[in-house]
């Protein structure tokens, strides 16, 4: 039998501008999300949806929660095949189509890795182990949209 984990926490809104939902606009579309013992994240929708762009959105977490799977995999793969990374940093991309009855999806997400190895020797292996940690992410085999990969490696200076 697999091993579950089970994952909870809270959300509350905090957008009740006094009149609560009476109208579209009379409302604040934010609200925190709260896990026991962590950091409450403040959080709203997208700008384009009425959202407070000041705080994180839904879809942004998404993407955040893609590309740090991603990462923390390919961390772990790295070290098991003796590739030394000293550094690593994504500037992930994701495109939501919105559909003609208001709701909408994600068509797609790209990583952008960028990691520096320690010796020249660790870069074909390197790139290769983004695809093994892709069939291995837990948030990448959730989603019913592609996760590409564009990686970048360098050799520390």
């Amino acid at each position: 039998m697999a091993k579950q984990h089970n994952y909870n926490l809270t959300i509350q809104w905090t957008g009740n501008n006094g009149t609560g939902t009476s109208d579209y606009k009379a409302y604040e579309r934010s609200h925190s999300i709260l896990v026991n013992n962590k950091a409450e994240i403040a959080a709203s929708s997208d700008p384009a949806f009425r959202g407070d762009k000041t705080k994180h959105n839904p879809e942004e977490l998404l993407v955040a929660s893609l590309s740090s799977c991603h990462m923390l995999w390919y961390l772990h793969l790295c070290t098991e095949a003796g590739v030394v990374v000293t550094d690593y940093t994504d500037h992930a991309t994701g495109v939501m189509v919105e559909t003609a009855n208001g709701g909408g999806y994600f068509s797609e997400v790209t990583l952008h890795p960028n990691v520096t190895v320690t010796e020249n020797s660790m870069i074909e292996t390197a790139n290769a182990l983004h695809k093994k940690a892709n069939e291995l992410c837990f948030i990448a085999n959730s989603v019913n949209f592609k996760v590409h990969h564009e990686p970048v490696c360098r050799v520390a200076d």
